[in-house]
């Protein structure tokens, strides 16, 4: 049965708009400013419930039902987090007493501003070799030797108290290398939580969702793989300075086998031995953990006796084993981080703040949805801005939430971020009494937590198969930013994993399926007719339909696709119809010389004698999978039905949603004052089929005649 056989009801009326009156767009901004600048009472103390969540939370905390899953979980990660707060000052570059003063600081302003209730803000791995390799450029050009080298003495105010070490001048100021290294990394610090701040002020947290999740898989992946090589020579025990430059992997492994035989054996042999231990504790762990009630303190275990075998088998002294050095107690007076310095690093503090940024809001989100609440990303900002300022001032480096010590938080029976102040008094206790005691351990055993800590990440390699059978797209994303980062640098692959997931959705968009609409029998159903069986194309119509927005990029690419898909290119087929005419009335003037016919006298054919008959007279755009379209797809349109019109084709839009239809009307698609719209635009694709036939009965066209 033909679709026009059916029984079925006309096409609806266009369905009447309703009238919105728009503000004039300067006083809807003088209306926006007035309100954010008004200020009274309930303003102030909604201000201050913003900023500070914990004025909120801290009086409604339930002392007995709480308490004891916090202060476990607070003990737990305070207890982990001393040695990866040591170890990962090998990474950023810094001395060990200036992870402790992150995590402390970090952890004590997260509590007041934070809104997540188990997200454990501090040193993390990704963060930590951002800083280091900014910090290791500017001590390179600065003049320093990158070769390890016993520590300086530093007395608080950012000059090298002990002058016999190599020291450069700065804006008068005398630092030693490795007053230099926290002065840089402190400024760092500083403009990446500026930045994170004026993010928050101006609500640009969108800017993370250009970081998609297979980017920041396949970015952190890489990284990961990057702090295995920087960390590698502290395995062997190998004095390597660390490379400057992109590349820093490949060049890094070829100097580490250039310089194998200098291995030392002490320190292999003790790294062997830890990583042993560490993946031992960590497979039972993950075997156990459902009956395990607290994560095993693998890493203490493995500090406190490594430190003890270093320290009685005095191994720096008879091995040359390479320890961590004194580690002072208490705190140095805050200072100014030096703002002479901040010029170097400006750049290089956008993307941390952005990766910083887009963890912390997304492990934010993901543990508030585990967990049944809710948190606010613009806030978040905010809050680990305040984290990375504030502790600038103190001797930091800058800061990220992180999964794993959040994972325990949360399997520990965190609650609120009160855990987040008892670790921080862990931290505090090891800073004012046990510090010193860390002087004999060695590096390589930072080494061997730091790589350990990797594994989660070093284990997406597994995921890319169901990766690439889920999503292709997905796949090469993640691939081609692990890549980068490995093959070139972390902030390149930042960068390039960026552009190539963008230019992956602008490739979708320009090159989108298209499909030929058939019809459901005995319904109002038109789906893809290489897609589904028992579907019958309406006799005379050709149903289009273009998945993706119609905007200047892929306008070509949707006109030449429409051509391809119902066969005919009406420009091509007009050129071929003059060039038919052409030869038609040669043929006709030398057959019939002489003849004084009106065809021949106005020099020209009935086109009849020549027309190619089609095999349809209208084409339908299903526009219901357009959801946006600009001037360039307006004119696409507008070229469609001028072209085809030449034919005798008319073209029908269906399924338009309301801004395309604004949009059209606005560029008078549809005549002065929207004369044709009832003619070209219906709200189904059955409507604007059913509208043919009284156009075809017009026209004189038959069921089986399609000749236009």
């Amino acid at each position: 049965m033909e679709p026009q056989d059916l029984p079925l009801t006309d096409p609806p009326q266009l369905l009447e708009r309703r009238v919105r009156k728009a503000q004039p767009p300067l006083s809807a901004l003088r209306s926006r400013v007035k309100e954010e600048v008004a200020c009274s009472m309930p303003r102030a103390r909604s201000t201050l419930l913003g900023f500070f969540p914990v004025v909120s939370w801290l009086p409604k905390y339930k002392l007995q039902e709480y308490v004891w899953g916090d202060l476990m979980s607070g003990v737990i990660v305070g207890i982990i987090l001393v040695p990866q707060a040591i170890a990962y000052c090998l990474l950023a570059g810094v001395q060990p007493i200036y992870g402790l003063y992150t995590s402390f600081f970090a952890n004590i302003i997260y509590f007041f501003m934070g809104t997540s209730r188990h997200v454990s803000v501090g040193i993390f791995s990704l963060m930590s070799l951002m800083v280091g390799q900014v910090v290791d450029r500017e001590v390179f050009q600065a003049g320093f030797d990158l070769s390890d080298t016993d520590p300086g003495s530093f007395n608080g105010t950012g000059v090298a108290s002990n002058l016999s070490a190599a020291t450069v001048e700065v804006m008068g100021v005398v630092y030693s290398k490795e007053c230099y290294a926290i002065a840089i990394a402190a400024a760092l610090t500083l403009l990446a939580g500026i930045y994170q701040v004026l993010m928050a002020v101006f609500r640009l947290g969108f800017v993370s969702v250009y970081l998609s999740a297979p980017m920041l898989d396949g970015f952190a992946t890489g990284a990961s793989l990057t702090i295995l090589t920087v960390q590698a020579k502290y395995l062997l025990g190998l004095k390597i300075p660390r490379h400057q430059g992109y590349g820093t992997v490949v060049v890094t492994w070829i100097n580490i086998f250039a310089n194998i035989q200098n291995t030392n054996l002490c320190d292999l042999v003790t790294s062997a031995i830890c990583i042993f231990v560490l993946v031992a504790g960590k497979e039972i762990q993950d075997r156990y953990k459902s009956r395990l009630k607290i994560p095993l303190p693998t890493e203490l275990v493995v500090v406190a006796g490594a430190t003890l075998a270093s320290h009685f088998g005095n191994l720096n002294a008879l091995y040359g084993s390479s320890v961590s050095g004194h580690i002072p107690t208490g705190f140095i007076p805050p200072t100014v981080p030096a703002l002479d310095l901040m010029h170097r690093v400006a750049l290089d503090a956008v993307p941390m703040a952005v990766i910083s940024f887009a963890f912390t809001v997304s492990l934010s989100e993901m543990f508030a949805k585990k967990n049944g609440y809710t948190v606010r990303p613009n806030q978040e900002m905010l809050a680990i801005g305040c984290c990375n300022i504030i502790p600038s001032f103190f001797h930091c480096f800058t800061t990220s939430a992180a999964l794993a010590k959040t994972m325990v938080k949360d399997s520990t029976g965190c609650q609120t971020q009160v855990s987040s102040l008892i670790s921080a008094l862990v931290v505090l206790l090891v800073l004012l009494f046990f510090a010193p005691y860390f002087y004999s351990l060695q590096k390589c055993v930072l080494a061997c937590i730091i790589i350990v800590s990797l594994r989660g990440a070093l284990r997406k390699f597994r995921d890319v198969p169901a990766k690439w059978r889920v999503s292709r797209a997905d796949a090469v994303v993640w691939l081609v930013a692990m890549a980068a980062t490995v093959l070139i640098s972390v902030e390149i692959g930042l960068v390039v994993g960026v552009v190539f997931s963008m230019v992956c959705v602008i490739f979708v968009t320009q090159n989108p399926k298209v499909s030929l609409l058939g019809r459901s029998e005995d319904s109002e159903l038109y789906e893809d007719l290489d897609e589904y069986e028992n579907l019958a194309a309406p006799a005379g119509v050709r149903v289009f339909r273009f998945q993706a927005p119609l905007y200047y990029a892929n306008k070509d690419s949707f006109l030449r696709t429409l051509y391809e898909t119902v066969g005919v290119d009406p420009f091509l087929e007009m050129t071929s119809r003059r060039k038919r005419d052409k030869k038609a009335t040669k043929r006709l003037a030398a057959k019939q010389a002489g003849e004084d016919s009106e065809n021949h006298k106005n020099g020209k054919l009935c086109v009849g004698l020549v027309r190619r008959e089609l095999e349809f007279h209208t084409i339908v755009l299903d526009c219901s999978a357009i959801p946006f379209i600009d001037s360039a797809g307006m004119g696409a349109f507008a070229g469609l039905v001028k072209d085809y019109g030449e034919l005798g084709v008319a073209v029908l839009l269906a399924g338009c949603n309301t801004p395309v239809i604004d949009a059209l009307r606005r560029g008078a698609f549809f005549g002065e004052k929207d004369r044709d719209m009832g003619l070209r635009l219906f709200y189904t694709v059955h409507a604007a089929v059913l509208s043919t036939r009284s156009r075809a009965a017009a026209e004189g066209h038959t069921a089986g005649d399609s000749q236009v």
